[in-house]
């Protein structure tokens, strides 16, 4: 956001900085994007590791613009197009919102339960209940500051991916080649892989909760919304950079080592087709020795923890924030009773997901058709909103940021269409 030069050179010290960019970054590679990048590599070796580079600005663009708004604005995604543009528009995009996060939710905590299961055994829709009761009961009853804390260190979980790199046996010769040196194969799979790829990494749901996220950050630290001091706005805008430059790096990386390791190990012994998360550890296990599989399995229920409650929240923010409810992670159960309803409702009851016995990889395919079709007209509209005066003040996005973000709402677009179309 736009903000007078002498502030913008003042850095924030880095780890005060992280917060909910390195939370959105991180659970945006939840159980369910395992399987994504865990399909890719294995189905195309290295050859789609390019794309880590090339989703990684525009998904930065994108978060920095959502969150942006929110912290300049004092209000939330869903709460800006209610009160500037028209309640349907945040009528419809929560219903589409709150429908992909529950699919994604229910899936997520089936992967979780196999995870276990895979581990020591036992029944995995019991485990799948256990995870969804715990993630609802944290966000319920824990104090904010203390929340905001465990899930910044479960971001850690992700460096479970970074270890099974290490003793996979990665031909880093020709991983880094495919990275740099971007070949492309005109094959319905390759593109809809591709589609896979932009469709797991910029997701409505992280829109929604970053920004809400923001909004909860200046009442936990006594701020006013930005707008209302522009002269003073500089240390906090170069937070929210630093936070989600490294939370979107951070993210990116995790999902290359992913893609490289299923790549050195799945690919290279032949094994082509993964459906979920949990198959893909179950198949390291033979090929890459039983660490490996151990730390990928553990790895799913670490990132399943902190993704199922950035899902439920952002859920949660979106629906509130539609009907004019109270809503924050900071507030007390009894000061908004409608948002952390919600959120038990968006975790518990997609258990359903597992316990109807629904085909997972055939509720994630739909939950990406809707984060798809969601993704670019709600790109559009924040691109909007972060130019309007009426919400953005003095402090409207700058061009180059307006200028990433609309190029990614016009790759959505195509990809949405080459989605149906291959």
């Amino acid at each position: 956001m736009d903000a007078p030069t002498p502030l913008r050179a003042k850095t924030p010290n880095l780890l005060k900085a992280l917060g909910p960019g390195l939370v959105t970054g991180a659970a945006d590679d939840d159980p369910s994007g395992i399987a994504t990048y865990s399909q890719v590599g294995a189905q195309f070796g290295y050859s789609l590791g390019w794309t880590m580079l090339v989703s990684y600005p525009l998904m930065t663009a994108v978060q920095g613009l959502s969150a942006g708004i929110g912290a300049v604005s004092g209000r939330g995604l869903a709460k800006n197009l209610k009160l500037h543009y028209h309640p349907w528009l945040a009528y419809a995009a929560m219903a589409l919102l709150f429908a992909a996060n529950f699919i994604n939710i229910g899936a997520d905590l089936a992967a979780m339960g196999a995870a276990v299961r895979l581990l020591i055994g036992g029944p995995e829709v019991a485990y799948a209940l256990l995870f969804g009761i715990v993630c609802a009961a944290v966000q319920v009853v824990v104090p904010y500051p203390a929340y905001v804390s465990v899930l910044k260190w479960l971001t850690l979980s992700l460096f479970a991916y970074v270890a099974v790199v290490l003793v996979a046996g990665v031909a880093w010769g020709e991983a880094l080649s495919a990275i740099v040196k971007p070949t492309i194969a005109f094959t319905g799979d390759y593109f809809t892989a591709i589609v896979a790829i932009l469709g797991t990494t910029i997701s409505p749901y992280l829109f929604f909760w970053q920004a809400g996220e923001e909004v909860e950050e200046l009442r936990r630290r006594k701020l006013a919304r930005l707008r209302r001091n522009p002269d003073e706005a500089g240390p906090e805008l170069g937070r929210i950079r630093i936070d989600t430059l490294v939370g979107m790096g951070f993210s990116n990386l995790v999902a290359l080592c992913i893609v490289v390791a299923a790549a050195a190990t799945l690919h290279l012994n032949g094994i082509e087709k993964i459906e979920t998360s949990a198959q893909a550890a179950e198949a390291l296990k033979p090929v890459a020795g039983e660490f490996a599989f151990a730390v990928f399995a553990v790895g799913i229920i670490g990132t399943g923890l902190l993704a199922v409650p950035v899902l439920a929240g952002s859920a949660a923010y979106a629906v509130a924030e539609s009907f004019g409810w109270p809503e924050g992670l900071d507030k007390k159960l009894k000061e908004a009773k409608a948002f952390y309803a919600t959120i038990v409702v968006a975790t518990i009851a997609s258990v359903a997901v597992t316990m109807l016995g629904f085909d997972p990889v055939r509720a994630l395919y739909w939950s990406a058709v809707v984060n798809g079709v969601l993704a670019t007209p709600i790109i559009i509209l924040m691109v909007m909103m972060a130019r309007n005066p009426a919400i953005m003040g003095g402090l409207k996005a700058p061009r180059w940021m307006i200028f990433i973000s609309s190029f990614t709402a016009l790759v959505m677009g195509l990809s949405t269409i080459g989605m149906f179309v291959f």
